[in-house]
């Protein structure tokens, strides 16, 4: 199997993750519950991580790294934290549901910043006319349907000039475009580890710029169990529960391996297979490649239409020929609205760094055969 659908999850992950997650289960149990040898060693797991992340993300204070289920898990408690029914919330055509039905559910008056695709200068336009009088703002660095990467930065600076707490969903930028969490300014960055960081499913990281978020959950932490109340301080105050150690000690595992290679050098590695992805198919004429001019516009991720060809169909045919990629709306139906693309879906590529030229190749010729 080709494997291109890293923008679901990370299947092709280092043997290190692997071999971590099974040696936290064959060793570890669970921390701050105990002094004992396997606690402990649980906690220490913890507490690399943390440090493995604050490093990674430029966070100044590692207890403001908390561990999370999943990128959906942390938007909630971000989107939660600062958003209450009614308030005005200014957000990017390009969110996932992560971020659109939590707001819904609230209740929020939500504003939608329009731009045509791979123009951020249109982007900054559309969020500067928009958050004058909002309470808070959510953008996604990079778009799970199209890999446009969004001007976060520029976009937190409006953000910080209106007093307007940002979010920002990295859940298809860690581990490959880069998140200064402390130079960004933002309130909340969320992200998945089973994505781009290389971890296993169930694990998520959110970064909190002060100790001010609501839990989302209660219960206990090991610490103040005297008080009635969640503790105040963080990581304590948003992780109750037991903790996900293997999924953490893997998650681990694959910061390291992430470090070790640098996350500008594993991006110019999927954009360099995404541009000959795109070469092959270039020219063909029922080939719809939503590609940026500006290849410093876009992760390693692109969708593809097929002309006479329903998307579902496309990839169902792809599977059959050993192809993994993903079809449909990609729970991100803003972003096919934004792009005009709604009533179709696409045909998502998405590279990781184990992937290589001849898989992309391949891939590209076996949808010419489909074409």
């Amino acid at each position: 199997m080709i494997y291109l659908d890293s923008a679901a999850t990370s299947f092709l992950k280092p043997a290190t993750v692997r071999y971590a997650v099974s040696e936290a289960m064959r060793t570890m149990s669970s921390p701050g519950r105990g002094g004992y040898e396997s606690a402990m060693r649980a906690a220490d797991t913890l507490l690399d991580c943390r440090l493995a992340l604050a490093d990674l993300f430029c966070v100044r204070d590692p207890a403001h790294v908390v561990f999370t289920s999943s990128a959906t898990h942390g938007l909630n408690i971000a989107i939660r934290s600062l958003v209450k029914p009614g308030d005005r919330v200014v957000i990017s055509g390009y969110e996932h549901n992560a971020v659109w039905r939590p707001l819904h559910g609230l209740g929020a008056d939500i504003r939608v910043a329009r731009a045509p695709l791979f123009q951020p200068e249109d982007m900054v336009q559309a969020f500067r006319e928009l958050l004058p009088g909002a309470k808070a703002a959510v953008c996604t660095q990079v778009s799970n349907v199209f890999g446009y990467i969004l001007p976060v930065e520029r976009i937190g600076s409006l953000c910080r000039e209106q007093g307007v707490p940002l979010i920002v969903d990295a859940a298809q930028s860690a581990g490959t475009v880069g998140l200064d969490f402390d130079a960004l300014g933002c309130a909340f960055a969320a992200m998945p580890g089973h994505k781009g960081l290389l971890g296993p499913q169930g694990t998520g990281v959110l970064l909190c710029r002060d100790e001010a978020a609501a839990p989302l959950f209660y219960g206990g932490t090991g610490s103040q169990s005297q008080e009635a109340f969640m503790p105040e301080f963080l990581p304590d105050r948003l992780e109750p529960g037991t903790h996900n150690v293997p999924g953490v000690a893997g998650l681990l595992a694959g910061v390291k391996w992430l470090q070790q290679r640098s996350c500008p050098a594993i991006l110019a590695h999927e954009r360099e297979l995404l541009g000959e992805f795109c070469k092959r198919l270039a020219g063909a004429d029922n080939v719809r490649l939503f590609r940026a001019e500006d290849p410093q516009t876009q992760a390693g991720v692109v969708s593809v239409q097929v002309d006479g060809m329903d998307c579902e169909e496309a990839a169902a045919k792809l599977a059959e020929r050993g192809i993994a990629v993903r079809a449909g709306l990609h729970c991100a139906p803003l972003a096919h609205e934004t792009a005009g693309t709604l009533s179709s879906g696409t045909v998502r590529f998405s590279f990781s760094p184990f992937n290589t030229r001849r898989e992309a190749l391949t891939a590209a010729e076996a949808l010419l055969a489909l074409a």
